[in-house]
């Protein structure tokens, strides 16, 4: 703690998920299988649309392959140190980690935020504009899509921390939450915070509900050809119903927790609701983009070929 002043800058103290010991044994192992499910699952389909030249040239699974990268990077903010808080029973955070802690977790959501949104007018571009798909979606204009996303994302991330480390929090050290996040921070601080809750809600407001509005317009307008052409139906659910079912398990959620005044905030609700879209989205994403998704299989399996194939080319030398 500061030795000037204890209260404005204390060590918090993590409450968890659950404040019952015996718990903590079954959720570290929970977690645990949740976070090496997520970068096994992850890390293969980022290895995949990186290594296949068809899939590299995709604008799709170039957009995947940044949702993965993201999701791995999203995850690992807050998982690796529950888990060591759930092991080891040392709940406590520094005020300086606290904050790089809200820092990337604010970071990683916005980019997860502004990449579905993308991914969204990536399909509504492919299935109503197929013509002018390649121009439109170009090496260059892609990868501006990509770097925007993830330049505004750390701008977004960086303001709130600033504004953040301005408050105070009057010996308060006591967080009911798993990590530093946003809202209970802000709840726990004693300080002006009206800022704070303006710029959150404001501007916040934008950058999430801007690509949710893109991305409901994208469906409208694609739900809106194929029901004139019917033969396309078929393609465009395919490709289609994998990303609209990670929105709804990201969004859903985290409006639920973010948007809303400050004073309804509830620490066991809210917790539950954070640990969908941080813990269970990132984890399913793999799963739900490759279940039906041929493109990925063939890859993979290819890719299996051709380990299996060095495997008996080097046992063969042994």
């Amino acid at each position: 703690m500061d030795s000037t002043n204890g209260s404005i800058h204390p060590d918090f103290l993590l409450l968890g998920l659950s404040s019952r010991p015996a718990q903590e044994h079954l959720l570290f192992s929970l977690f645990l299988c949740m976070y090496l499910l997520n970068l096994l699952g992850n890390l293969l389909i980022l290895l995949v649309t990186r290594s296949d030249p068809r899939l590299r040239g995709s604008p799709m699974y170039f957009f995947l392959s940044h949702l993965s990268l993201v999701d791995v990077c999203f995850a690992s903010t807050t998982m690796p140190k529950m888990l060591a808080n759930l092991r080891a029973r040392r709940q406590g955070i520094p005020y300086t980690g606290c904050l790089v802690q809200m820092y990337l977790f604010v970071a990683f959501a916005i980019t997860e935020n502004f990449l579905l949104g993308v991914m969204a007018l990536d399909r509504y571009l492919a299935i109503c504009r197929p013509l002018r798909y390649a121009v439109l979606m170009s090496p260059l204009r892609r990868q501006a899509l990509v770097g925007s996303s993830w330049l505004l994302a750390h701008l977004h991330a960086l303001l709130h921390t600033l504004l953040m480390s301005r408050l105070s929090f009057c010996g308060r050290t006591r967080l009911p939450h798993f990590f530093c996040d946003f809202q209970p921070l802000l709840a726990l601080a004693c300080s002006r915070k009206r800022l704070n809750e303006l710029l959150s809600l404001l501007e916040g407001g934008v950058l999430v509900i801007g690509p949710f509005l893109l991305i409901v317009l994208s469906y409208a307008r694609i739900l809106w050809a194929v029901l004139r052409v019917p033969e396309r139906r078929g393609k465009a659910f395919q490709t289609c119903g994998a990303h609209l079912a990670v929105v709804g398990l990201f969004y859903g959620t985290a409006i639920s927790v973010y948007f809303r005044p400050l004073a309804s905030y509830s620490g066991d609700r809210d917790k539950l609701a954070t640990v969908m879209y941080t813990m269970v989205t990132p984890t399913l994403n793999p799963f739900i983009y490759t279940l039906r998704n041929q493109d990925i299989k063939a890859a993979l399996r290819q890719g299996l070929d051709r380990l299996r194939g060095a495997w008996w080319g080097w046992a063969q030398e042994r």
